[in-house]
């Protein structure tokens, strides 16, 4: 694709991420005379990471592909958060940017716009779209150090101040208009450490979230700030219904209308029991199935596995000595740690 960056376009006003929308191609006179494009529009939150954005970026424009099949499609991306020490965009972000969407997903775009480049396809745009997303990392280079049990940051040379940053920092580094929780909207907040300073967290604004004082006692105090951000995701598409609370049903019935379906209501939390809240997340967030939870020689194995990861690679916050999140953390770490051991086992057989 050309880089086009001397005729600059504004990404349309759309009312929330992941959303698609009809608009016309900005091809100026006789644009009439063609189909309409459609407009497409992702925000790579600061909780995302490159193989979740990628796979809901591709599955947007999978959907608009068979909603409006041969429309011009254009791309806009917005960026929040992602940050290295020297202001760049950090490599997931860029990957996204650079990697993925102008080498892999250009040719079936008419045009992408991005905080970096706006660039146009000089070829007619393509629809023989690959019906499957594979994405690959051989040499595990995303994956938490499960034997080791080393602090993974995200940023790799963090501020080294000593106080927490104003909470209206935190707010402008996640793109944050107001300062609310990243889950669910509301406010008041609180500064929410990504990896605990217990742990070796640093107070650089880079390793702090903004949530509420319920969703802040429900994050995990864990040393890989991708497993914090990955159980953010997480509990944002579990709560995310509670953002539009106290919206006017008119309000929501203008969204239909446009074609944004808005969820209004999430999963039910069956048990208050602790352990029963650890299982719905290992089911639900690390997609644990049966039977790993079966007992004998297997369960007593992971329990080992277990306190060794809780003991090595957690802290505790607000004097909560039990966080189903932390907990189910640590159950999903000790399982890869188990499987690791079996196949160097059979290996060695």
């Amino acid at each position: 694709m050309d880089d086009n960056s001397q005729k600059p376009m504004a990404a349309p006003s759309l009312a929330c991420p992941g959303a698609t929308g009809n608009v016309a191609p900005p091809d100026g006179p006789g644009a009439d005379a063609k189909p309409k494009g459609i407009a497409l529009y992702h925000d790579m939150r600061v909780e995302e990471d490159f193989t979740k954005c990628a796979t809901r970026i591709f599955s947007i424009l999978k959907k608009a592909a068979a909603t409006s099949p041969g429309a011009p499609r254009y791309l806009y991306l917005d960026i929040q958060g992602h940050r290295n020490s020297a202001g760049g965009y950090d490599a997931d972000a860029f990957e996204i940017i650079q990697d993925f969407l102008l080498g892999f997903l250009g040719p079936y775009l008419t045009e992408i716009s991005t905080p970096l480049y706006q660039a146009r396809n000089p070829e007619p745009q393509r629809e023989d779209i690959p019906d499957v997303l594979n994405i690959r990392d051989p040499g595990r280079e995303h994956a938490y150090d499960h034997r080791e049990l080393r602090v993974r940051n995200r940023d790799s040379h963090p501020d080294q101040r000593r106080s927490r940053p104003p909470v209206r920092a935190i707010a402008d580094y996640l793109g944050l208009d107001e300062p609310i929780c990243l889950i669910c909207w509301q406010a008041p907040v609180e500064r929410a450490h990504v990896v605990p300073e217990s742990l070796g967290g640093s107070n650089d604004v880079r390793n702090f979230a903004l949530l509420c004082p319920r969703h802040h006692r429900e994050a995990p105090d864990v040393a890989d700030a991708e497993a914090f951000w990955s159980w953010v995701d997480y509990a944002c598409e579990r709560d995310g219904h509670m953002k539009w609370e106290g919206v006017l049903p008119e309000m929501l019935a203008k969204a239909e209308l446009v074609g944004l379906h808005i969820e209004t209501s999430g999963p039910v939390r069956k048990s208050l029991r602790h352990f029963d809240r650890v299982r719905d997340e290992l089911v639900r967030h690390y997609g644990w199935c049966p039977e790993d939870f079966a007992g004998g020689y297997h369960w007593g194995a992971l329990m080992d596995e277990f306190h060794t990861v809780m003991d090595a690679a957690t802290s505790t916050h607000f004097n909560v000595a039990k966080k189903a999140s932390t907990e189910a953390w640590a159950f999903e770490v000790a399982r890869r740690r188990l499987r690791d051991g079996a196949a160097e086992h059979w290996t060695s057989c």
